[in-house]
């Protein structure tokens, strides 16, 4: 995305006025949701500055701080770090990628295994897709609902999730559910802008 976000991390960019991360947190609290937690990498400071405690949605925002480690996690390590606050007393959590926007309704997560993946159709940016759950290629929306028991024992330390999702899909422990309506992954300028336009109608 640079160099847009060379002076700002890609959640508090802007899509008709509004950060791509306030998208989300206005669904998350429609859905009912009151607890969030927002990892913070790069340029991460500036995520308390603009989004505060979250009461403005109703929310209890916390922080994942992850500015100090050079090239911040990846999902797994960030996951497995941010677990204490996440899911303090044991319960199950969802993981909604900030730099993601979509017409789902995070309402509609519900778990039964150890995941629940949120899969949609194949972007052009992706045409044979990730996961073959459903009968059919398609892409892993960065949309999921969690057990904490998927990250039993794991180490704080950087990793790519996809290769902890193969090895759960093998065991049996994950579901999924086909998302047909609008989604977008915000990865490069254009893209931001091609959003623009969907949001202008």
């Amino acid at each position: 995305m640079r160099p847009l976000t060379d002076a700002s991390p890609k959640p508090l960019l802007e899509v008709a006025a509004k950060p791509l991360i306030v998208w989300q947190l206005e669904k998350l609290a429609a859905a009912g949701f009151k607890r969030v937690v927002i990892n913070q990498g790069w340029l991460g400071e500036q995520l308390p500055q603009a989004l505060g405690d979250g009461s403005r949605w109703g929310l209890e925002i916390h922080y994942s701080d992850e500015t100090q480690i050079p090239g911040a996690l990846e999902t797994l390590g960030g996951i497995v770090k941010a677990l204490p606050l996440l899911s303090p007393n044991g319960e199950d959590f969802a993981v909604v990628n900030g730099d993601v926007w979509t017409d789902f309704d995070y309402a509609q997560l519900a778990l039964s295994k150890q995941a629940c993946l949120v899969l949609v159709d194949n972007p052009a940016h992706n045409p044979d897709g990730d996961f073959d759950l459903l009968g059919e290629p398609l892409t892993f929306s960065g949309i999921a609902a969690y057990s904490p028991e998927m990250f039993a024992g794991l180490a704080a330390e950087r990793a790519p999730l996809g290769p902890l999702l193969r090895a759960k899909i093998a065991a049996g422990e994950v579901d999924a559910v086909h998302h047909a309506g609008q989604w977008m992954d915000i990865g490069t300028p254009e893209r931001l802008a091609d959003l623009e336009k969907v949001l202008a109608g």
